[in-house]
């Protein structure tokens, strides 16, 4: 066989060829991949931490709304009145959901407004507390 020294070079430089072409598309995609890893991902670490806090501040007002309600004397009252014991009440309160925060929250937020505003009565309002007293319990024992 007759080679050319076109051909030996070439069939001598294949190999190193092969090597940069290699080497060239494997720094390519590292620097992809590093350009990538800097951008923010679908949802940002800052506006999740936001997330958590404004989570955590909802969750603190709603059983503070539910602790100060259990503090007035109407309360009080209703809560002897059921013969419910006070302290137990109040440690349930910080073991209920979110959600369940969130709902007995503003009705009692509700019930506080309408009472305010004349719409209902102090019995009625007395009742209502009553009936969140009684939720709270039921939703802690289940």
């Amino acid at each position: 066989m007759h080679y050319s020294v076109s051909s030996k070079l070439l069939k001598s430089f294949a190999p190193l060829a092969l090597l940069l072409a290699f080497l060239c598309s494997t720094r390519a995609t590292a620097q992809a991949v590093d350009s990538t890893s800097n951008q923010d991902h679908i949802v940002s670490s800052q506006a999740m931490q936001q997330q958590v806090e404004s989570s955590a501040a909802a969750r603190q007002k709603n059983i503070q709304v539910l602790t100060d309600i259990l503090n007035t004397p109407a309360a009080q009252k209703a809560i002897q009145n059921a013969k419910v014991d006070p302290l137990q009440v109040k440690n349930a309160i910080p073991t209920l959901s979110d959600d369940e925060l969130a709902n007995l929250s503003g009705r009692v937020t509700k019930a506080q407004s309408d009472l305010a505003a004349g719409y209902i009565g102090p019995g009625l309002f007395t009742l209502i507390i009553v009936v969140v007293i009684v939720i709270i319990i039921i939703i802690v024992v289940h």
